[in-house]
This record gives C-alpha cells, sequence and structure tokens, in this order.
C-alpha cells in the first residue's frame, strides 16, 4: 500500500488542487478530478485544478454528492484536506436544491426555506420578478420571469432546481429508422441511449432541460436526432453555420421518418418555418443595426415548439440568452465538445440551458473506437531572422501576431504534408494573409469567410471524395463541419488561449477511420514568444480530456 506521502494529488485551502502528472497514479485521480474541476494551468509537471460553485452544482446534478467528491478528493490528497476545503464543498453543494420552482394549483412558485426566500428577497433584482407570498411561505413568480429569476439567483449563488415543467408542443409524427437511405443499420450507441434517458428522464419534471457534452465525432447530432425522436413535437434546432444546417437536414432525412416537407432550413438564403425548422444563430441576432431590434427573434414564437436544440451552446450569442430566458416552458437540450465559454458565460448555460446532464471522456470513446486515436505534438520553429527585431520592439498585442505569422513556420508545414502524403490533411489558421501565403506557396486550395457558401461546400466535398488531399481552412471550419475523412490537422496560428478552439480544432480530425483509426494534431509555434504560452493555455482542455502533448524542436 503506498504511504500518504506518494499519493498524487496536493489539496489547498483555496480549492485548487495539485496533480503531480509524473506520479504513477495521476490518470487515474485525473479522471476523478474531472468530475467536479476544472484544469485552470500546467506549470511543468505539476497541473493546477480549480473547484468552484459551477463545477460542483453539475456535478449534483449529475447526482454526486459533497461526500463523495470529499472521499474522492481524500483517497488521493497526499497531506490530506485543508478544513476549510472540506467545508466550503459541503456549504456549496448543499445549496443545489435548497430553491425549487414548482407549480402548485396552476401557479409558479419559488420555494425553499423562509429565512433563506427573506434574505433572498431583500435583493432588488430578485424582488421585482416576484409576486405574492403563499401561506405556505413560498413567493409566486411570474412565468415571464422564470429564466430571469434563475439567473440572477446563481449569480448570488443560489441554483434553482426547476420543476415547474413544460408545455408538450406541437404534436409530430417522427420516429427513428431502423437503416439510412443508404441500407444501413441504424442504432444508438449504448452512450448515446443514456445521454437521451438522461435528459428526456421519462418525460417527468426532472427531464426536458439540460446539456450533453460529447467528444466531436461521437455522434452529438445523433443524439439531438434521438431526442426529437422521443419527444414527437415540434422542433427548432439552432446551430453555428450555414454548413451545419444542411448537415443536420441530411442527417434528419438519413436517419428519421421525417419527410422533406417537414423540415426547414431558416438561414440568410431561405426563411422556410416548418415542424422541424434548423436556423444559424447569426441569422437569429442579424439586425440592419445596433439601435435596430432583432427580427427573426419571432422565429422562437413563429410555431409552438416543443423541443429547442442549442447545437454548440457553448458559442451561444446574448441576444439568444435573452430570449431563451423568455421561454423556460419549452423544454432545451444543449450539445457541445466542451462547457468551456471564453466570455465567462457558463453560469448562464447552467441556469437558461440546463446543467449538464451528461459527459463521456474523449478518451473513454477513443479507447471504444467510435473516435479516432489522436497523437497531438507540438513543433516549435525559431523566429524568422528578419523578424526577431521587429518582434522584440512590438507591443505585447502586436507581438503575438508577428510570432504567429512567423513565415519560419512554412517549412515545417512542408515537411509534415511529406510526412503525411496522401493522408486528408487541413491547415487550420486564424489570419486571413497568412492562410492565403500558405496556400499560394504550397498550392492548396483555401476556405475562409470571404469565399461564397457554395464554392465552400464544393471545396468540402473535393476533399470528401479525395480530389483535393489538403484544405487550409479559417475559423470558419472550426465547428460543425463534417470531413470525415481528415486524419492531420495542422494548426499554424490562433485565437490567443482559446481552449474552446483547440477542442473544436481537434474536433475535425476525431471522425473514426478506417484501418488503424489513427489521426495526427500539430501545432506550430514561435519558439521564445508568447505563442508558446497562448499554446500551454489553448492545450488545457485535451489534457484534462487525457491527451497529451508531445514537443518537437523544428531544425528550420
Amino acid at each position: 500500500m503506498l504511504e500518504k506521502q506518494d499519493l498524487p494529488l496536493i489539496v489547498q485551502s483555496d480549492m485548487t488542487v495539485l496533480l503531480d502528472y509524473e506520479h504513477p497514479r495521476s490518470e487515474e485521480a485525473r479522471k476523478k478530478l474531472c468530475l467536479f474541476a476544472e484544469l485552470i494551468k500546467r506549470p511543468g509537471n505539476w497541473h493546477t485544478y480549480k473547484i468552484s460553485s459551477l463545477s460542483l452544482w453539475n456535478a449534483a446534478s449529475s447526482g454526486m454528492d459533497a461526500q463523495v467528491i470529499i472521499e474522492s478528493l481524500r483517497s488521493y490528497a497526499r497531506y490530506g484536506i485543508p478544513g476549510v476545503m472540506e467545508s466550503n464543498i459541503r456549504k456549496l453543494m448543499d445549496r443545489y436544491g435548497k430553491l425549487r420552482l414548482e407549480i402548485y394549483e396552476d401557479k409558479l412558485l419559488l420555494a425553499g426555506e423562509e429565512v433563506l426566500l427573506n434574505e433572498l428577497a431583500a435583493h432588488k433584482a430578485i424582488f421585482e420578478c416576484l409576486g405574492e407570498r403563499s401561506s405556505g411561505g413560498a413567493w409566486a413568480v411570474n412565468p415571464e420571469y422564470r429564466g430571469q429569476l434563475k439567473q440572477e439567483l446563481i449569480r448570488l449563488g443560489y441554483p434553482v432546481l426547476d420543476l415547474a415543467g413544460y408545455h408538450t408542443g406541437e404534436a409530430l409524427s417522427v420516429a427513428l429508422r431502423p437503416a439510412t437511405l443508404q441500407g444501413k443499420p441504424f442504432f444508438l450507441r449504448d452512450y448515446q441511449r443514456q445521454a437521451v434517458e438522461l435528459f428526456y428522464k421519462e418525460g417527468t419534471i426532472q427531464g426536458g432541460s439540460g446539456v450533453i457534452v460529447l467528444p466531436c465525432g461521437a455522434g452529438k447530432t445523433i443524439v439531438g436526432i434521438a431526442a426529437l425522436a422521443r419527444l414527437n413535437s415540434a422542433t427548432l434546432i439552432l446551430t453555428s453555420n450555414a454548413t451545419s444546417v444542411q448537415q443536420w437536414k441530411e442527417e434528419l432525412l438519413d436517419k428519421t421518418t421525417l419527410q422533406p416537407s417537414e423540415v426547414g432550413e431558416y438561414t440568410g438564403a431561405s426563411k422556410q418555418v416548418r415542424p422541424v425548422t434548423i436556423a444559424t444563430y447569426q441569422i437569429l441576432t442579424h439586425r440592419k443595426s445596433k439601435k435596430d431590434s432583432f427580427s427573426h427573434m419571432k422565429l422562437f414564437s413563429e410555431r409552438d415548439w416543443g423541443l429547442i436544440i442549442y447545437d454548440e451552446v457553448h458559442l451561444l450569442p446574448a441576444p439568444v440568452f435573452r430570449m431563451t430566458a423568455e421561454i423556460q416552458a419549452t423544454r432545451r437540450l444543449g450539445l457541445t465538445a466542451t462547457l468551456v465559454r471564453e466570455d465567462g458565460c457558463e453560469e448562464d448555460v447552467f441556469s437558461l440551458i440546463g446543467p449538464k446532464q451528461f459527459e463521456l471522456q474523449w478518451k473513454t470513446v477513443e479507447a471504444e473506437g467510435h473516435i479516432a486515436a489522436v497523437k497531438c505534438t507540438e513543433i516549435r520553429v525559431p523566429l524568422d531572422q528578419g523578424m526577431s527585431e521587429l518582434y522584440h520592439s512590438a507591443e505585447k498585442r502586436s507581438r503575438l501576431r508577428l510570432a504567429a505569422e512567423n513565415p519560419g513556420k512554412v517549412a515545417v508545414v512542408r515537411q509534415l504534408l511529406e510526412r503525411h502524403n496522401g493522408t486528408p490533411t487541413l491547415i487550420i489558421g486564424q489570419y486571413l494573409n497568412q492562410l492565403h501565403a500558405i496556400a499560394d506557396t504550397l498550392k492548396v486550395p483555401v476556405i475562409t469567410g470571404e469565399l461564397p457558401q457554395e464554392e465552400r461546400q464544393t471545396l468540402y466535398e473535393q476533399f470528401k471524395s479525395g480530389e483535393v488531399p489538403v484544405l487550409a481552412v479559417s475559423k470558419v471550419a472550426n465547428f460543425a463541419v463534417d470531413l470525415p475523412d481528415a486524419a492531420v490537422a495542422i494548426q499554424i496560428s490562433g485565437s490567443y488561449g482559446s481552449r474552446q478552439e483547440e477542442a473544436q480544432r481537434i474536433g475535425r480530425i476525431l471522425r473514426p477511420k478506417d484501418g488503424l483509426n489513427e489521426a495526427w494534431f500539430y501545432t506550430v509555434v514561435s519558439d521564445d514568444t508568447s505563442e508558446t504560452d497562448y499554446a500551454a493555455r489553448r492545450q488545457l482542455f485535451l489534457l484534462e480530456q487525457g491527451y497529451q502533448y508531445e514537443l518537437e524542436k523544428s531544425p528550420y
């Protein structure tokens, strides 16, 4: 039996936990930590995790309690658990479920301990959402304020257990096909079925809202389609771009009994409102000027939707959050590969879309062969001599771009293309000038937001067929672009330290592959520059999922 001093965690009173990544038991400790903590930095072999109120409440929503978390920490803690840490975990976990939204005699009520209700009602933002006090001590709530109240309460540190239920919406007859239109057998994987069941919860008031977290390539779209078929009601699907709209439509027609006349596209090019309607976030938030209203937000009320699916929920823009606050009686399903939001609005996802109902670790799905096994490598490139003096004299913001656009990266990309000759490859970058320059040099086509949608789709199809083996792509390909054969991704620049973007970019190559089911993800960064610091932050999410980055030094 290992001595206490040989355990991999150092638990600190400020709610941080240090993981010794070189320890032989680090992987089993990491898997436990990921259930209730978030990786925030990794200086050397010590990875720092933060336990927050939101990470604990998401754990509580999945059925974990304070004692389970404390025992998990205690079993791996080198020096035990500080008393203040244990006390904080119990206090925060105890708040989950302290407040409840319920329906009683057709009235929406906020129920809970009387002392707590009195204390919270003293806050102006809360009191404005409340009506009369019932004889039982609960506060009446105007249904229009259901979402706003949940937002305000979670900001005060009290998540609400919403048990007020949902309306059924417009009926729609739809079922999953036993075989696709091409005759291939179709069935849900075990984890997809489990995700739907946890969201649905047999149609009870405990189900009907929440977020499903699955790796890119693991079938989030299938989970959404299965939820739609389970509810049999009119559904509004919101997604990130027009390409994704097409992919959702193709999947719906291929794997359900829906007819083309029942599925509508609501984009810049088409405004069809049908029993199942697929729209982009961009069209919903489009307006002529900042003074004008969002005219397409009326889509939320154009039909009696029984379900709204938020694809890539981590991208949800603020105006859609505001509209979602007003439709809390409609069932809501969020789909994402990562709950990380760079704008810090995770609490809004929790309160308005719902808590995390199901999450599957990426490495778990990989081990089952449902996504490709990915080797991650960071390649350090010396800063081009002609740029060195300019870099060191530039301001901080300009330095990052100069490092990112280092011309020395071109030789590395060329070498990687030779190493993986014949393997479908994506070259991914942030800066358009850099992408165009490298595409011209290497004679490969490039896709950016400037390219019309029809031309993008043509290039995607040529890539899928093998006619075009290499594509250079901007951030337009970060989300919901289905390129199943892509097996190599070469990242030449990114959005600062965006963990969210790193997860989405590796997602482009995770679709299962024939043969050895392998893929390669390269990040090319300029050595001894600020770009290495940003790259380290970008990698945090994938490290949390169990991936490791090998480090190479380029000779160029």
